[in-house]
């Protein structure tokens, strides 16, 4: 007997099953594996931007302590990325010339130096120019070479003035009549001492052709050496006989040899002694009274000034517009100059000077033994 419902369940578990063994067969076909994407590489970063910064002496406290660290803090806020390569050579311009070579190597976009010896030095300037970099001399001009670019300075003139007019300033207020000095100058084959020496002549010529000062000696340091210094001012105070009214010396490394030779011949009151540079040592010996006073050099604002024009160059090939303010003649080419200023600092304005610039603090230059002079002068 026919039975339409069973027929029609039999027929539908039928196509349920045929429906079920073709999709079976359809989803064991395999399918292409996804193509393989090779990884992306990691984008490329830039070198760092090379820039020398070569110093001539590790005799000077200042090098090391103020000019190396503020350059490269300077050169840090304008290029992050930068990268300094610093050298600071110890009175040996066959050691800074190998230094420079190590950093043109190492490819170095700018060399800023201050020389160890400028004549020597235009080997330097030469070779930089040979490998298509460009020189900036920081407060040394390097001489008799075209490749020096540009030049960092002091109105040295005017800073050898200054010297000159503190220790006149000193003698007088003194009440010395015909005062004696001696000079005791850096070394005969930096560039600065010579036209320093012009600067103090212009005080000291008319003085000394009226009638109413004597140069007894004038001597030239090698290497700035603050022991040379001494050994000449010994042999000068044992030739004269302690007759010495003021000493002008050129940097406060050097002022501080004289100082002590002084002391070693038992020659008390020191008489006045000039110096320069912002050394630590020279602040607490103003304060006590030697020496009187000396030039000042505003190192912040050459570092600063450095780093500056060194960036310019290395990226643009241009020195920042409005920096340069004349020229300098160093024997072979007139050097654009960017020219910094220079004052005179004294008991009256070490806070608003030394202090105010950050140069160094009243705990630095106010040690115990200097103590009571500091309050004298009102830094505590």
């Amino acid at each position: 007997m026919f039975r339409p419902n069973r027929f029609f369940s039999t027929m539908c578990l039928l196509i349920i099953t045929a429906f079920l063994f073709t999709a079976c067969g359809t989803a064991a076909t395999p399918t292409a594996a996804p193509a393989t994407v090779a990884p992306t590489a990691a984008p490329t970063q830039a070198s760092p931007i090379k820039i020398g910064f070569f110093l001539p002496d590790t005799s000077t406290a200042r090098y090391d302590t103020k000019d190396k660290p503020l350059f490269e803090a300077d050169l840090s806020a304008i290029c992050p990325t930068c990268q300094v390569i610093y050298d600071n050579s110890p009175h040996d311009p066959s050691e800074q010339l190998s230094a420079v070579e190590a950093a043109l190597t190492n490819g170095v976009k700018v060399v800023t130096i201050m020389a160890v010896d400028t004549k020597a030095a235009a080997t330097i300037a030469d070779k930089a120019k040979a490998a298509g970099v460009p020189v900036v001399s920081y407060s040394r001009l390097l001489q008799n070479s075209d490749g020096v670019t540009v030049n960092l300075a002091f109105n040295l003139t005017d800073y050898g003035k200054a010297q000159a007019q503190s220790l006149i300033d000193a003698l007088n207020k003194k009440g010395i009549a015909n005062p004696k000095i001696v000079q005791i100058l850096g070394a005969a084959n930096d560039s600065n001492v010579p036209v320093m020496e012009a600067g103090h002549m212009d005080v000291f010529k008319p003085l000394v052709d009226a009638g109413k000062l004597t140069i007894i000696k004038t001597e030239n340091t090698p290497n700035w050496d603050p022991a040379t210094a001494q050994n000449e001012m010994q042999q000068i105070i044992t030739e004269t006989g302690g007759q010495i009214d003021g000493v002008l010396t050129e940097n406060d490394g050097m002022a501080g040899g004289i100082i002590q030779a002084f002391k070693t011949a038992g020659i008390s009151p020191i008489p006045p002694v000039v110096g320069g540079e912002r050394d630590l040592a020279a602040s607490p010996r103003i304060e006590a009274g030697t020496p009187r006073r000396y030039a000042d050099p505003p190192i912040p604002m050459i570092a600063e000034y450095a780093a500056k024009v060194s960036y310019g160059l290395a990226t643009t090939g241009q020195v920042p517009a409005g920096m340069v303010t004349g020229t300098t003649n160093n024997g072979s080419i007139d050097v654009p100059t960017v020219f910094i200023p220079v004052g005179v600092v004294d008991i009256t304005n070490v806070k608003s000077t030394i202090i105010a610039d950050n140069v160094w603090t009243v705990d630095q230059i106010c040690t115990p033994e200097f103590d009571a002079a500091c309050k004298a002068a009102g830094l505590k």
